[in-house]
């Protein structure tokens, strides 16, 4: 459990980013960011898509590494 909310803490941090101002732009409560950071809940499918745009409105590499790094763990965890 926990790879999406590790990713999305690490890219958050590197960015700069704070929950609340993901959550804002998400429209969703920053207490499930919370939960996903760390590491309580994992996002769903739909939701890792949301985190995307959220983070598209704020920072556009902020995105791309998100999904870049989110990939690399899955395609590591299936070797």
């Amino acid at each position: 459990m926990g790879k999406a909310g590790t990713v999305l803490k690490q890219v958050l941090e590197t960015y700069g980013i704070s929950q609340n101002k993901l959550a804002t732009a998400m429209g969703i409560g920053r207490s499930s960011i919370n939960r996903w950071v760390n590491e309580n809940r994992d996002p769903s499918g739909d939701a890792i898509l949301e985190i995307r745009k959220g983070l598209q409105k704020i920072d556009p590499a902020a995105a791309e590494e998100f999904i870049r790094l989110y990939l690399d763990d899955a395609a590591m965890d299936d070797e």
